[in-house]
C-alpha cells in the first residue's frame, strides 16, 4: 500500500448515528462511508462526552462529512435515523436550540466542498444504520475506531 490521496468517487453514502447514555448524559458517535455501490470505505467511532442524543446525532453528521472529504467532491447522500436532524438539514423544522442552531451552520460549512450534499432520514432498522449504532456502542465500551476499510492508508485531510 502507498500513502497519498486514493481516487475520489464521484459519490459515497454517509451513514451516522449519534447517542448518549441518559440524555444528557456521556455521548458517543459512529460514521460509515461507503461508495455508490455500497462498498464500506470508512468507519469511525469515538466518545465525544457530555452531550444530548440531538447533539450527538449532529455531532455524528459533522465529523462524517469532514471524513467524506477525503473520498469525494462530489455528491453526498446523508442518511440518519434523527428525524429531527434530517428535517432542520432540510429547512422543514425550525432551528429554536441555539446549542443545535451551532451544530447545524457547522453541518452547513462542511457542505461547501461538495458539488451536491442531500439528507435523508431512515429507520433504526437500516444495516447501514445498525453497524453505525454498534460503531458508537463499540466506543462506550472503549473500541473506538477510525480506518479506511478500501484498502488505502489515510492522512490528514
Amino acid at each position: 500500500m502507498r500513502f497519498g490521496s486514493p481516487t475520489f468517487v464521484d459519490k459515497v453514502d454517509l451513514y451516522t448515528d449519534g447517542g448518549c447514555r441518559g440524555n444528557p448524559g456521556p455521548g458517543a458517535i459512529g460514521v460509515l462511508i461507503s461508495d455508490g455501490n455500497g462498498t464500506a470505505l470508512y468507519e469511525h467511532s469515538e466518545c465525544i462526552g457530555q452531550t444530548t442524543n440531538n447533539r450527538a446525532e449532529y455531532r455524528a453528521l459533522i465529523k462524517g462529512l469532514d471524513l467524506c472529504a477525503k473520498f469525494t467532491r462530489g455528491r453526498v447522500c446523508c442518511y440518519c435515523d434523527s428525524e429531527l436532524v434530517v428535517k432542520q438539514m432540510n429547512g422543514e423544522f425550525p432551528l429554536n436550540d441555539d446549542a443545535l442552531r451551532s451544530l447545524y451552520h457547522e453541518v452547513e460549512k462542511l457542505k461547501s466542498p461538495f458539488k451536491d450534499v442531500v439528507f435523508q432520514h431512515v429507520r433504526r432498522t437500516n444495516d447501514h444504520i445498525k453497524r453505525a449504532d454498534r460503531l458508537l456502542n463499540d466506543a462506550f465500551e472503549g473500541r473506538c475506531v477510525s480506518r479506511r476499510l478500501d484498502g488505502h492508508k489515510t492522512k490528514g485531510r
